[in-house]
């Protein structure tokens, strides 16, 4: 059973603040974004009410004759839907990561492979990009360094749109290949591996970074296979020397550059922070979904059996070429719902 008090109380913030968004010079944006979180929490709690006042009204016509067995019905049916309404209503009431409404910063990688490795980063990237433009996010490329055969050496993009961190926060992770690469006569399948590490965007309200703490360098910025692509030293090198963690991009405006070497510099400081932050909360979130833990190796794309393996939840689906033009729906809504289970399940021992 749901403590009902506690809906009361959530219900209450959301007509407090359903109505301060009309009153003029309130602060709309924050408003709305309570707003947009409470809603769909308040509507399972209207479903849940309005199915214990369903059994209620029906309990009541039990002592009439000619409505008993009608009642009976009506009560078995509301109480058979009773546990998935509680469920849902539960799920909803977990609490939120903080960060689930921001844009993304995504990165990625090649790892273990040479050549193929950087072309299995390329397909990676174009599926993240087919994916968001299929859910109506901005994909924005900030930094993106191209091997002569058209693999990646590195790629940093921001994405923008509704909960874009709240679904693609589960793709941290090392993601492996099997496949016959195509520089590979004997028709032998090749395993390799590239790196993927989405991260909350940063605002500048989240942390103080101190400018003694930061070298920046320009450069003249290259394209693929590393031929310059202007003359101007525009790029820009950003290192944060007590951590060592080193940005670059090479837009043609060197004021832009600094700009987005910023931004992602303070996304990768914001999400150090976090997941220190978690590991000190409880050693055992690491064994869940969401960890973040850049040297799990979490799916494999399997590609002569057309098939793709998330090893965190079990899960194998038979179609590898729709997840990789995009269609990850499906494993992201199995990886939502496992680790929503995984808390509920910590929550209530």
């Amino acid at each position: 059973m749901v403590p009902l008090d506690s809906l009361s109380r959530i219900t209450e913030r959301f007509e407090y603040v359903q109505a301060r968004m009309s009153v003029p010079g309130a602060d709309v944006a924050a408003l709305g974004r309570e707003y947009a979180e409470l809603r769909p929490v308040v509507e399972e709690i209207e479903g849940y009410r309005s199915l214990l006042a369903d059994i209620e009204g029906a309990e009541a016509m039990l002592d009439d004759p000619e409505m008993h067995d009608l009642a009976e019905e009506e009560i078995a049916a509301a109480r058979a839907r009773l546990p998935g309404v509680e469920d849902r209503l539960r799920r909803a009431l977990l609490p939120k990561d903080a960060a689930d409404a921001r844009p993304a910063i995504l990165e990625i990688r090649p790892g273990t492979g040479g050549e193929e490795a950087a072309l299995f980063a390329a397909d990676l990237q174009r599926m993240y990009q087919r994916h968001a433009e299929a859910m109506g996010w901005r994909f924005e490329i900030i930094e993106m360094q191209e091997t002569e055969l058209g693999g990646l050496r590195e790629l940093v993009a921001n994405v923008q749109g509704e909960g874009v961190f709240a679904r693609l926060k589960y793709e941290s992770g090392v993601h492996r290949v099997q496949r016959v690469p195509a520089t590979e006569s004997g028709g032998r399948i090749h395993t390799s591996a590239a790196t993927v590490a989405v991260l909350p965007e940063a605002q500048e309200v989240d942390l103080q970074i101190d400018p003694g703490d930061l070298r920046i360098d320009t450069m003249r910025a290259s394209g693929a296979g590393g031929q310059h692509v202007n003359t101007t030293d525009s790029a820009v090198r950003i290192t944060h020397v007590p951590t060592g963690i080193v940005v670059t991009s090479s837009e043609k405006s060197q004021h832009r550059n600094r700009e987005i070497a910023m931004q992602v510099l303070r996304a990768r400081l914001f999400d150090a922070e976090r997941r220190r932050a978690a590991d000190e909360r409880s050693a055992a979130r690491k064994s869940q979904v969401g960890s973040g833990d850049r040297s799990e190796r979490i799916r494999t794309y399997n590609f002569p059996q057309g098939r793709m393996t998330d090893h965190r939840i079990n899960l194998t689906l038979y179609k590898l070429d729709a997840i990789l033009a995009g269609d990850l729906s499906e494993v992201l809504d199995a990886l939502v719902e496992h680790d929503q289970a995984a808390r509920l399940a910590e929550i209530e021992g």
